[in-house]
């Protein structure tokens, strides 16, 4: 016996799938089928391996592989049916009363090529259009349900934040002490599990990081990188003792009930070079602007121009969000079920504000050889600008 609550109100489900509704209508869509997790689990409160189609009129069908049991008990839709394989799924349609689809929505932007060429032969005369693009504003939004699991993940993060002075010692190494945070994090809640959208990326609980080895580049689309354990992870902690008079940068997601909060502090064992702490409090202001500035309707590539410009004008161009060809061009970024949401507050973005989107907003100066400095806080886009969801102190913790 599953003894699991349903995880998403049924009034909740409801709403997202009337949104995608009129987002198939709008482009002449017959139906979605989703398949992605994140998706999944934003549309049907479960990430059971299923098949969820969703027709432009009608109710939804989700279509469980495995585990059903799990499904039934997670979800809240009414219509939830096992499913032996893929390939029957134009038959299961028609027996549940479902008219056979003509053009047909898929997350072509995660969708694995292969499995591509499998619901082209699955569907045969069908026309799959990607319709990823409207899912993604249409999670980018968040309802009052969804603000209130963000503002308890953001609380857990700065618990978190809270915490690493009494585990931080000297000569520990970076790893050590992220084990030591990180159980910390599990005993508040933290899923474990980072969920990010882009191909290729993926995080353990986030970065942490000190002395020069925040200045360590990596392959991950993010401002700091980190030595890592090894090659083959090439991120984040690493055997490093960690020392006095350094930058320590915990960068941590906090994962509560599928949903993240973004969170960075800078801490120290003694004073920093003069330097360093003044371009912390460069970062402070760079936030602070930024959030009255993104109000509705300005378009998410400007707030990261204002705050490039103003890098410029106190006179950290050359170390703003990274040095060289490693810098990234962007000061923040949607987040929600994955890390990596619309809308992105990057060079060139064109996106509109809109209230309810939620932006993990992280202003970082990283100096080569010494570290990294700079501020990340979860917030939503409110008619006043950002209201941040974190609280926990924001100046450099010096111990």
């Amino acid at each position: 016996m599953v003894r699991v609550e349903v995880s998403t109100p049924k009034t909740e489900l409801e709403k997202r799938i009337r949104n995608l509704q009129r987002q198939l209508k709008a482009k002449n869509l017959d139906a979605a089928l989703i398949l992605q997790r994140a998706d999944l689990f934003y549309f049907t409160g479960t990430v059971q391996q299923s098949h969820l189609y969703v027709p432009a009129n009608g109710d939804p069908l989700l279509m469980v592989y495995k585990s059903l049991e799990r499904a039934l008990a997670e979800s809240a839709l009414d219509k939830i049916i096992a499913l032996r394989s893929p390939v029957v799924l134009p038959d299961v349609l028609r027996s549940n009363g479902y008219v056979s689809p003509t053009a047909l929505g898929l997350e072509l932007d995660v969708l694995p090529t292969n499995l591509f060429f499998t619901y082209q032969d699955i569907f045969k005369g069908v026309d799959l259009i990607d319709i990823s693009h409207a899912i993604r504003l249409i999670r980018a939004v968040k309802s009052d349900y969804e603000l209130t699991i963000l503002r308890q993940a953001a609380q857990l993060s700065d618990q978190v934040a809270e915490c690493v002075p009494k585990l931080l010692r000297e000569g520990m190494t970076e790893l050590e002490l992220a084990g030591r945070i990180e159980s910390e994090a599990r005993k508040l809640g933290h899923q474990g599990i980072v969920r990010m959208r882009m191909w290729g990326g993926e995080m353990f609980y986030g970065h942490l990081m000190s002395g020069f080895a925040g200045a360590i580049p990596s392959f991950l689309s993010s401002p700091t990188g980190g030595q890592g354990p090894n090659p083959a992870v090439a991120q984040g902690p690493s055997f490093k003792t960690i020392q006095r008079h350094e930058p320590i940068l915990v960068d941590y997601l906090f994962a509560y009930n599928g949903y993240f909060s973004d969170h960075t502090r800078i801490y120290s064992l003694g004073e920093i070079p003069t330097h360093l702490s003044e371009g912390h409090a460069a970062m402070l202001t760079i936030q602070s602007i930024i959030k009255r500035a993104a109000t509705p309707g300005v378009l998410s590539g400007e707030l990261y121009d204002q705050a490039l410009a103003k890098a410029k004008q106190l006179g950290y161009a050359d170390y703003f969000m990274g040095v060289g060809p490693e810098r990234v061009r962007f000061v923040g970024h949607g987040i929600g079920l994955e890390v990596d949401e619309f809308p992105f507050l990057a060079a060139g973005q064109r996106l509109q504000l809109q209230e309810g989107m939620t932006i993990a907003l992280e202003p970082k100066l990283i100096f080569p050889d010494e570290g990294v400095v700079g501020i990340e806080n979860t917030h939503v886009v409110t008619k006043d600008g950002l209201e941040q969801l974190g609280s926990f102190d924001e100046h450099i913790i010096i111990i």
